[in-house]
């Protein structure tokens, strides 16, 4: 994400929009918390020699073309980067054998992905209503809750009491997952995230539309061009509510909405491949930073 960010807007205002940066809302921008942070960052980037991104031109493009008219240094978007170096063997270590047998028993675009990456905490409250969310909405869901997610219960004790006998087998827990493998099946035909970069880029790599639930950071307005400039998912607005994710779990999965959704960022797939591939716009841009790495270089030393 290559988007820069204003603030200091009354919090009474955060749903009005910022026309200097649609699609965003005032609540979508940073908190105050986090200004000294991004002061250091804007401070770092006047003082740089280039920008490298992690996304594609045809992804980002309005905002690619802001960037390059406002900063006086080239920006390369090389893009997406995880599908072109192999996982370490590390990161395999703790994978369920039994997660990919189990989607292997599902129809085609029919299991909700479910995971908040290797950072994000959440409350015993917002994860029972999570889970009452996916066991209502009726709908197959692989849901990764790792060590440390739930911040005030018990690891052992994360979900609600008659929670499994609810499900009948519709859901499929696991404490860690293959990302990349699982939004690659095709029995995924959606994924509830937390919308940090990451995960949005490889959701979008994988061809699978999304159900953003923002928490802190960057997830905010990547979740806002998930759900409104890209319209490949939807967007959990007023914070968790069971109600509100059974809704948004059957608008993805079960009606038209969804399907339209799912074509449009399969449409996005294709860009994404063909952008690293030989002659593409990400491949070129990393022709471009190779020549501009050795020229730094050399005038340099």
């Amino acid at each position: 994400m290559i988007h820069l960010v204003s603030f200091g807007i009354s919090e009474t205002r955060s749903d009005e929009p910022v026309p200097e940066l649609s699609p965003l809302k005032v609540k979508d921008l940073p908190l105050e918390s986090q200004h000294d942070f991004l002061a250091a960052l804007v401070k770092e980037t006047k003082s740089a020699k280039g920008i490298i991104c992690n996304s594609f031109e045809e992804l980002e493009s309005s905002a690619f073309a802001r960037v390059q008219i406002d900063l006086p240094i080239p920006v390369f978007l090389i893009g997406p980067l995880h599908g072109q170096s192999p996982a370490s063997s590390s990161s395999t270590s703790g994978q369920d054998q039994t997660t990919m047998s189990w989607l292997d028993t599902r129809p085609p675009n029919s299991v909700i992905y479910v995971s908040f990456g290797s950072i994000v905490t959440m409350s015993k409250y917002d994860v029972v209503e999570i889970a009452w969310g996916l066991a209502h909405s009726m709908q197959p869901f692989l849901w990764v809750i790792r060590s440390g997610l739930v911040v005030d219960v018990e690891e052992n004790d994360p979900l609600p009491e008659g929670f499994f006998d609810y499900l009948e087998g519709r859901g499929h827990i696991v404490k860690w997952a293959p990302q990349n493998d699982i939004l690659a099946h095709p029995a995924i035909g959606g994924f509830l995230t937390h919308c940090g970069w990451n995960s949005t880029l490889e959701s979008i790599s994988a061809g699978v539309p999304m159900i953003c639930l923002p928490l802190f950071a960057d997830q905010a307005i990547n979740a806002r061009y998930v759900s409104e400039e890209w319209n490949i998912g939807l967007q959990l607005e007023a914070g968790v509510k069971r109600e509100d994710v059974v809704k948004a779990v059957r608008r993805l999965m079960v009606e038209e909405e969804g399907e339209d959704m799912r074509n449009r960022v399969r449409s996005l797939k294709e860009q994404a491949k063909l952008a690293v591939t030989e002659g593409g716009s990400s491949y070129k841009s990393l022709e471009s930073l190779t020549s501009f790495l050795i020229g730094v270089t050399v005038t340099h030393p």
